[in-house]
């Protein structure tokens, strides 16, 4: 195992695209089950976890309104894609028997309970895992944001972001094989250098509440719990670099 984990109660925020893996739409299923494993093993270090799914790999609220659709309209289209995502990392863990709520901020009491903030704790303190769907409920507003708002409320003590790439670089390393990767920012830094590591508002959220952001590859296996523990690789972000 990692060792031992420096967070009590943690924020997973995962975007829509990491779960396609080699597809170029939709979910692939083998990285959805390898993602609930990792999470499945950082529960088992005794850390409480909370997941924000992005909803990207079916479809992008931005995407539509560029193609003429209302913004409002468009968003809530994202939300809607943001839970179909969570219902399937919820299958994923359950088949892990991990105990797994979601959580959705647009009612439809169907498929997932409504977002309640003390609920959401309690869930939390029972060790189950719990996914919020649907954002913030509001358009206008990113997964990001919604994954800032939702560690803030839920006490957390860090919120981490998987991406495609080991931390945050100052261009796209994919296109950019020059680009120079940070070890440490400050919130300012990401902010005043427009990095693109969340949008703005999720920073200033996470500035505001004091909560340190790690940013790392959830396509590497294992590395969730690893960083959670010190190691690896990963960018942290906090009020001073």
């Amino acid at each position: 195992m990692a060792g031992t984990p420096k967070y009590k109660r943690v924020l997973l925020k995962i975007s829509g695209e990491a779960l396609m893996g080699g597809l170029d739409y939709g979910l692939d299923t083998g990285t959805v089950d390898r993602i609930a494993q990792d999470i499945k093993n950082v529960q088992a270090l005794g850390v409480e976890v909370c997941v924000v799914v992005g909803g990207g790999n079916i479809f992008r609220g931005l995407a539509g309104a560029a193609q003429g659709m209302e913004r409002a309209t468009a968003d809530y289209m994202g939300m809607l894609a943001t839970v179909i995502n969570s219902l399937a990392m919820q299958s994923a863990l359950e088949r892990l028997d991990v105990d797994t709520r979601v959580l959705s901020a647009i009612p439809m009491a169907t498929v997932a309970e409504p977002y309640i903030r003390r609920r959401a704790v309690r869930h939390m303190e029972k060790g189950r895992v719990v996914i919020f769907a649907a954002g913030t409920g509001n358009p206008f507003f990113t997964t990001d944001t919604a994954a800032a708002l939702r560690a803030s409320e839920m006490g957390c003590d860090v919120l981490l972001k998987g991406t495609k790439v080991d931390g945050v670089y100052d261009a796209d390393p994919v296109k950019e094989p020059k680009a120079q990767r940070f070890e440490r920012l400050s919130y300012r830094d990401v902010l005043t250098q427009d990095l693109g590591v969340m949008d703005h508002a999720a920073i200033s959220l996470a500035r505001e509440n004091k909560i340190p952001i790690l940013v790392f590859s959830i396509y590497d296996s294992g590395a969730f719990a690893e960083v959670l523990c010190g190691g690896g690789r990963f960018t942290e972000v906090r009020g001073r670099a």
